[in-house]
């Protein structure tokens, strides 16, 4: 049987950070609009990292106006995003943060982790 993955590799975007879940973290994604292509910035917390060849993919959550809660995927070796900018690390003890949909306020937000 033909291994579809090994012809298909592509190169892992270089300015996209090691990432772990409860970051928090500033994605930058270029967007095209008609003829013209615009970056924006998309900011929230890693709530889960998938692994898995060319198909790994990470997931950040945001809060948007009135405590909606707005959740992207973003595949790790896609040439649209521009950059991501981890801006804090925090302690958390498991590995897909599902229960974070389900807190508002402060009991949303997360311990810094110190190195």
């Amino acid at each position: 049987m033909i291994d579809l993955d090994k012809n298909f590799n592509t190169n892992k975007n270089e300015k996209i950070p090691a990432l772990q879940p409860g970051d928090a973290v500033s994605v930058h994604v270029r967007i095209k609009e008609g003829d013209r292509e615009r970056i924006q910035e998309f900011k929230g917390t890693v709530i889960r990292t998938r692994k898995g060849g060319n198909n790994a993919n990470f997931t950040v959550r945001r809060v948007a106006s009135n405590g909606i809660g707005v959740e992207r995927t973003f595949p790790l070796y896609s040439p649209r995003i521009d950059k991501v900018v981890v801006e804090r690390h925090t302690h958390v003890r498991r590995a897909q943060l599902y229960f974070l949909r389900g807190l508002t306020g402060k009991k949303s937000h997360l311990k810094q982790r110190f190195e």
